[in-house]
């Protein structure tokens, strides 16, 4: 995948090599959660809300900001200017404004699905004011997450239907002002279930108010890229979608009786490797992860990696915050 995820997981996509499964596929059926269409006639400008930079004593609002990927704060390197903040959605431009310039967008579900949760008090997240629904397809749950609401009009548990009003856009967000409200949507995939006792570890002084649908237990893919490929293949399954990112590092992972991610995913997993006690190339001898590849890159790899690959070219190496992460796939072994 595009940096595996852009460098967060699934390049371990297990690590081993995908076997897409040809299941069958009832559609995705994506709408746009809000009336913004310009995606599909290639404005950007018009469709992804800008953000605001202050390089090098350079100020500019470049929409490109508002794409998926690396594509914040750029820092100077060897090799160029590279971005070394990953934006995990898209953020979707406000197109309706009430005479005093308040956000009025409705904000739609994407695909039916059901209410899996719901943040009302802005300061718990990152995301402020936000939305998870779970859309099971083909066999497995996938997630659809709308951040930075001014106000929801659902509640956990409820089934919701593809283009139902669920909120309305707002700038609920740490340096979002009124001029630049818009909807940060993404759609993920999740990690594990076991996510609630591994943050117990690791984070025991930062509550988790939001249970296995924190951000962190949930991978965004490409979400724009896979709106413009359905318009030309609407056939289009999630795994064939991912089996084209390119992979940028990989990790080889102990053996573990708990692996939620291959009971998440299957289609990740090659038929045949699936009842094994172990699968090869996912998974070393040693009791921690090891960093197994990684493409060989002048610049630092905590800029492309989202801090979970440290060094340069042959130095290459899990930071401590990689090495938690990647026991997230395997916990509690």
């Amino acid at each position: 995948m595009r940096l595996l995820f852009a460098a967060i997981v699934f390049a371990y996509y297990l690590s081993a090599s995908m076997s897409v499964q040809t299941a069958q596929n009832h559609g995705l059926d994506l709408v746009l959660p809000t009336d913004n269409d310009a995606l599909f006639s290639g404005d950007g400008p018009a469709f992804y809300q800008y953000i605001e930079r202050d390089y090098q004593g350079v100020k500019s609002t470049p929409w490109e900001g508002g794409q998926y990927g690396f594509v914040r704060d750029p820092k100077d390197t060897a090799a160029g200017v590279v971005y070394t903040r990953f934006h995990e959605g898209i953020d979707i431009r406000c197109l309706h404004r009430d005479a005093n310039g308040e956000p009025l967008d409705e904000v739609r579900a994407v695909a039916d699905g059901k209410v899996a949760h719901v943040n009302v008090v802005p300061g718990y997240s990152n995301y402020r004011k936000y939305v998870v629904i779970e859309h099971p397809w083909d066999g497995s749950n996938y997630y659809s997450l709308y951040g930075h609401l001014s106000s929801i009009a659902v509640k956990p548990g409820e089934p919701v239907r593809r283009a139902q009003r669920i909120g309305v856009m707002g700038y609920t967000g740490t340096g979002i002002n009124r001029e630049r409200a818009h909807l940060h949507l993404e759609l993920c995939l999740m990690f594990s279930r076991q996510f609630e006792a591994w943050y117990d570890t690791f984070f025991r002084n930062d509550p988790n108010r939001h249970g296995i649908y924190n951000g962190m237990n949930l991978a965004g893919l490409d979400v724009a890229r896979l709106y413009l490929t359905l318009r030309s293949n609407p056939a289009l399954t999630i795994p064939e979608f991912l089996n084209h990112e390119e992979t940028f590092y990989k990790v080889a992972l102990p053996k573990a009786r708990h692996f939620d991610l291959s009971q998440l995913y299957p289609w990740m997993l090659p038929a045949a490797k699936r009842n094994g006690g172990s699968w090869e190339v996912s998974f070393a001898a040693s009791a921690q992860p090891e960093l197994s590849f990684v493409r060989k890159t002048p610049t630092e790899y905590s800029y492309l990696t989202r801090d979970i690959v440290a060094g340069h070219q042959g130095n290459a190496h899990l930071t401590n915050y990689g090495a938690q992460l990647m026991r997230l796939l395997i916990w509690p072994d």
